[in-house]
């Protein structure tokens, strides 16, 4: 599991102590609680399938950054499963919420346009995503404010909600929608302005910290920082010479939650500069592992 993952339950968790009580209480097996977070989502199904809004403010971490930021990379990397749809454009298009629930025995998720069915193979997971994201969005250049609703059932995982939005862009590119950048800020607000969302900020590391979109999207709804929580991708790409060692440290932005570094996995270049093929998550969490120990500055 990644060193993210455990930061972000740590920090969930923080904030809402009820819910630490909650996800031990699911796995030492607790049948009454057990019950609570299957009520829950199937509320938010029945919600989403009915097209009304759910007034019921439940904690969760809605990841937020730019189109090329790695948002998705990150939210994998949390998960610790490849499941997310990839792609040079846009391909986050309709907001994903996320359940992750503590479970024993076989790992599965469901949709929750498909209740019935249970998805073993992650492969399908993204296929499925990708399907349902089309029969919505018929416009290969816009988007949508209507969730997908994904759960999975897992040993390997805490109790968390976690939604994926789509990358803010600033300007419309070819063919896209003239309001495309409202649009899409006007999905992320409507998911971080609730005082129960803890805001995933990805930043990439080898931008300017103080001009990041995600960290002014973040501030807009959070101007005290207080449930914002920084990250900072792409640390390998920074260039020789260039670390974020101020940035992480919170010395430059200043975080009530802080910021934590990682590693994405992608293309890198062998040492004959060669084109490698792209990491699995179990690969990528090693190439992190050995760059922070390799890295003086992050020591």
């Amino acid at each position: 599991m990644s060193s993210l993952f455990y930061w972000c339950a740590h920090l969930f968790y923080s904030k809402y102590p009820f819910f630490s009580d909650l996800a031990m209480s699911t796995q030492a097996g607790n049948p009454n609680m057990e019950l609570l977070i299957p009520m829950i989502n199937q509320l938010q199904h029945i919600f989403t399938a009915a097209n009304a809004k759910l007034t019921l403010t439940l904690p969760q971490i809605a990841v937020v950054g730019s189109q090329s930021a790695g948002k998705s990379s990150v939210l994998e990397n949390i998960v610790g499963r490849d499941f997310l749809p990839r792609g040079g454009n846009m391909v986050t298009k309709r907001p994903l919420v996320l359940q992750l629930i503590n479970l024993q025995g076989q790992e599965y998720a469901v949709f929750g346009h498909k209740p019935q069915q249970r998805f073993v193979n992650y492969v399908d997971v993204r296929a499925e995503i990708e399907n349902d994201t089309k029969s919505v969005v018929r416009d290969d250049m816009g988007v949508s404010n209507i969730p997908i609703n994904l759960t999975i059932y897992s040993p390997h995982v805490v109790n968390l909600t976690l939604v994926d939005l789509p990358g803010m862009v600033k300007v419309p590119s070819q063919g896209q929608p003239p309001d495309i950048v409202k649009k899409i800020d006007d999905i992320i607000i409507n998911y971080i302005s609730n005082e129960n969302c803890l805001i995933l900020a990805v930043t990439p590391a080898n931008i300017d910290i103080v001009t990041s979109d995600a960290l002014v999207m973040a501030r807009s709804q959070d101007p005290m920082g207080k449930r914002t929580i920084g990250v900072l991708t792409k640390l390998d790409m920074m260039g020789k010479g260039h670390n974020a060692r101020e940035v992480l440290l919170n010395k430059l932005v200043v975080l009530e939650r802080g910021f934590i570094g990682v590693v994405l996995r992608g293309q890198r270049l062998d040492e004959h500069g060669r084109a490698s093929k792209e990491l699995d998550i179990a690969g990528a969490l090693e190439f992190e592992r050995q760059f922070f120990q390799n890295e003086s500055a992050y020591r």
